[in-house]
């Protein structure tokens, strides 16, 4: 495979972590550290991802994300106390805007099923901070649209609940909160649009938008638009909403034309 520079990139890179940005280090630590007194041995492995795994977060406007793997499903006043943990955190930490929790439990991200999924997902965009890594695993995946698919195939209905809990929500905050999390979404989820030839993948929210920019050029100022309401979100609900729905309607359009007959 050739990359868009022309040279050889057959697989996906894997960098190597960077050191956590010092104004987040407490926070990772008090994270951990909650989570493990909380869910004990229910705690398979931890994992960061997004900008603070990045090393690129910005205190006051970023969020933490954090992936649990856990040995067994939550029962459902496990999970109440689980959220009762994730909002603490929250409360306690002004640094970051959110703190987001996503589950797993340790048979379906190791089932092979689900390798393109849950296996590029530890591999490539998460860091374990406790526990055995899963994504020593896996082997870097190549780039394709199956790989992208299985991470955002679900844009279309994840997308269209946020316009729904946007048009609803009463508080300003929480409004603008909703807008970032759809616009982070949206951005990735263009990487479902990408043809089987091409092997660039991209990996910060700017490379893809450059990348769904770059091939469709006439969509450049709706992209630059989600990627500005990505780190600042200030539209009204009803304007941020006609243009995602907009936006949604066009890469369906997108997938069914390129869809093979």
């Amino acid at each position: 495979m050739k990359s868009r520079n022309g040279a050889t990139s057959a697989l996906i890179e894997v960098p190597p972590p960077r050191p956590l940005q010092p104004a987040f280090s407490g926070l990772v630590d008090d994270a951990r550290d909650s989570l493990c007194h909380e869910l004990g041995p229910l705690l398979d492995s931890l994992y960061l991802y997004g900008s603070v795994s990045h090393a690129s977060a910005t205190p006051g406007t970023s969020d933490l994300d954090l992936t649990l793997v856990l040995s067994r499903p939550l029962a459902a006043r496990e999970a109440e106390s689980l959220e009762c943990v994730r909002s603490d955190l929250q409360a306690r930490h002004p640094e970051v805007t959110k703190v987001d929790f996503d589950l797993g439990v340790r048979d379906d991200v190791l089932n092979p099923a689900n390798l393109y999924s849950w296996g590029y997902w530890l591999k490539h965009e998460c860091r374990c901070i406790y526990g055995t890594d899963l994504a020593l695993r896996f082997q870097p995946f190549r780039p394709s649209p199956a790989v992208a698919q299985a991470v955002n195939g679900d844009y279309a209905q994840v997308l269209r609940d946020y316009v729904t809990r946007i048009s609803q929500a009463q508080d300003p905050g929480a409004m603008q909160r909703l807008q970032k999390e759809a616009a982070k979404k949206l951005l990735r989820a263009t990487n479902v649009l990408r043809p089987a030839s091409d092997s660039y993948w991209p990996g910060t929210l700017e490379e893809y938008a450059g990348y769904c920019s770059g091939r469709y050029p006439d969509m450049a100022e709706r992209i630059e638009f989600f990627l500005a309401h990505a780190k600042a979100p200030c539209a009204s609900s009803d304007a941020f909403n006609e243009k995602l729905d907009f936006f949604i309607d066009w890469m369906q359009k997108i997938q069914r034309i390129s869809m093979p007959a």
